[in-house]
Order: structure tokens, then C-alpha cells, then sequence
């Protein structure tokens, strides 16, 4: 799919997405906390949906997301709005972002790789904007090591890609392979499913 084609299908996904908000926080919030509870300072929240991480962020953390979706973007706002947390939402493709760079001192992105076009060029974004001395946060998801899971996640792939514009069969590792980012540390979870990773520009 093309950015355009992915910011159609999520302006209509969001309502589903923001219905599903109560079960979304109960599978991953522990996940997104782990993940991106010490994000610090001017924090970018790419590819920010409806705003689930925003509650998982630090209270102190400046907060600017970006999504492709319009409908996502008033979603993350209204969000904003009801945990009383400041902050300012953009319509943005990750693959473009329109900051200066080293704008961020912390970077975070969850379950965003699997939907961007081309995902280097999203990466790269992320670290031109981040500081020298920044971290680009991610909680990611793939195919699975465990041979049964990983089998139906193969036979689900098209399904899923084109109901939910989502790679789920992906390694999210593989893609930092040659773009501006180092990872440091990167910790596999429920059964090989997801991926917490932290890296910095190169």
C-alpha cells in the first residue's frame, strides 16, 4: 500500500481503534510502559494512532505525535485532551517528517514499522530528527519463533496486510540494517510476537 492508501484505511479503522482503546491498554499498556516509560525530555510519538502511549509517557515529557491519518490525529488530540496532558498532535507521513534536525531528545514509535511503506526511510526520519545524544524508542511486532504461531501468522499475512495495512510476519530488526540508526539493546517477548527496541543515531 501507498502512504495515501494507508491513511484511508486508517481514518477508517480509527473508531474501531478507539472502541477497542479499553482492551488495547489491558494487552499492550504494560508493554508500552516498559517500553517508553522513561522517554525524557522533547518527546516525537511517531505514528501515534489514537494516542494509546500518551498515558504511558512520562508526565514531564514534552509531547509532539504525528500520524498519516486525519482521523487519528483528532483521536491522539482528544486524548491529549482527556488525561489533561499538553502536548500538539500534526497530520504527518513518517517518511517526511517536517521537523528541523535534532529536534528530540527521545523518539518512540509502537507497532509502526509493519504499516509504513517503506520503513528505512521511516527510521531514517526518525533519527535525523532525534539528538546526537537522543534514544529512538520502539515496541514492535513480528512473526513469531514459535513454529505453530509463526505458521498462522504466514497464512493470516495478505489477510491481515489488507485489513489492517499491518506486516505482521515482519522482523522488525532487519529493516534498522543500513539506515542512521545503532540499536543497543533490543528484548523479544510473548512468544517472539513483539520487540522492545532502543537505538540511537548513528
Amino acid at each position: 500500500m501507498s502512504g495515501d492508501d494507508i491513511a484511508t484505511l486508517y481514518d477508517e479503522l480509527a473508531d474501531r481503534y478507539e472502541r477497542w482503546g479499553r482492551a488495547n491498554h489491558l494487552f499492550s499498556g504494560p508493554l508500552r510502559k516498559r517500553a517508553f516509560g522513561d522517554a525524557s525530555g522533547r518527546v516525537l510519538d511517531v505514528a501515534c494512532g489514537t494516542g494509546t502511549n500518551i498515558r504511558y509517557l512520562p508526565p514531564t515529557a514534552q509531547l509532539v505525535g504525528v500520524d498519516i491519518s486525519d482521523e487519528m490525529v483528532e483521536a491522539a488530540r482528544a486524548e491529549l485532551e482527556r488525561l489533561r496532558r499538553g502536548g500538539t498532535v500534526y497530520r504527518m507521513d513518517a517518511q517526511e517528517l517536517q521537523f528541523p534536525d535534532d529536534s528530540f531528545d527521545t523518539v518512540v514509535s509502537a507497532l509502526s514499522t509493519c504499516t509504513f511503506p517503506d520503513p528505512v526511510a521511516a527510521l531514517d526520519e526518525m533519527a535525523r530528527v532525534c539528538r546526537p545524544d537522543g534514544r529512538v524508542l520502539l515496541l514492535e511486532h513480528g512473526r513469531s519463533g514459535v513454529e505453530l504461531v509463526g505458521r498462522y501468522q504466514d497464512w493470516r499475512a495478505d489477510a491481515h496486510y489488507e485489513q489492517h495495512g499491518c506486516r505482521w510476519t515482519q522482523d522488525p530488526l532487519a529493516h534498522f540494517e543500513g539506515t542512521d540508526l545503532t540499536v543497543i539493546e533490543s528484548e523479544t517477548l510473548l512468544l517472539g510476537v513483539v520487540t522492545i527496541i532502543e537505538a540511537r543515531p548513528a
